[in-house]
């Protein structure tokens, strides 16, 4: 990332205040008022834009800039990739009976659970609310239900700790997508397709993975679109 200055005394203060509102002063060996110092307070600042408060996990923002990456790569390369979406079951009554601070230290606990079951090239995020979202790049069919299966068995035996001797046990219902290989597909696409898998898990009975077969999916109409729209070919469909 290239040097940039912070221009100000005044929006230096306000970045700083920001980063340590947020728990992430700036540590680094260098004078402050360095060039160093101040390129290290540039990258504290883009981390915690991209990062989830609660969590620390990426937040909606970078997992929307990391799916459109992994499509341009399978469209390109054809390597299997897999989104799932994961929603946390029976949320609202866990903060209804205990309190919001409760709800917050669940999230947490998913949240670890989570990002414990994936491999560091994997993209673990808070997609808003109780529902997280895993892109899995180069993710062949066979591989996606083990580790969505690990996930989900992975929460289900993490009992949290809500109350002084209160616990309780939290199951998430995870439903998946697999990306079309050589087709760039698009965003909203692949997401719905996911999210039609996490309301088959809801509606079955929750605690389980519901995945897309990899091997029925049929390439949409919008898809074909944007394979043959600005194509030389699209005259041949």
């Amino acid at each position: 990332m290239p040097n940039v200055d912070l221009p100000g005394d005044l929006q230096l203060q306000t970045a700083l205040q920001l980063l340590k509102q947020a728990g992430r002063e700036v540590s680094v060996d260098a004078a402050p008022g360095s060039m160093t110092w101040l390129q290290a307070v540039v990258d504290a600042l883009c981390e915690l834009s991209s990062r989830d408060a609660l969590t620390g996990l990426a937040n909606r923002r970078q997992f929307e800039v990391t799916i459109v990456r992994e499509i341009d790569r399978v469209a390109r390369a054809g390597e299997p990739a897999l989104v799932l979406m994961a929603d946390i079951d029976h949320f609202k009554a866990v903060n209804d009976t205990y309190g919001h601070p409760a709800g917050d230290q669940v999230l947490k606990a998913v949240a670890g659970a989570l990002q414990d079951c994936v491999r560091p090239m994997d993209t673990v995020a808070r997609y808003g609310g109780e529902e997280f979202a895993i892109i899995l790049p180069n993710c062949p069919p066979a591989f996606g239900h083990v580790v969505a299966e690990r996930i989900r068995t992975k929460v289900s035996r993490r009992t949290v700790n809500v109350a002084p001797g209160v616990d309780v046990q939290v199951t998430i219902s995870l439903g998946g997508a697999f990306a079309p290989q050589w087709v760039r597909s698009s965003v909203p696409l692949w997401i719905e397709r996911a999210d039609r898998q996490l309301y088959r898990a809801k509606t079955e009975g929750r605690n389980r993975v519901c995945l897309e077969p990899a091997a029925v999916y049929e390439v949409s109409a919008e898809e074909k679109g944007l394979l043959f729209g600005t194509s030389q070919f699209q005259d041949l469909e």
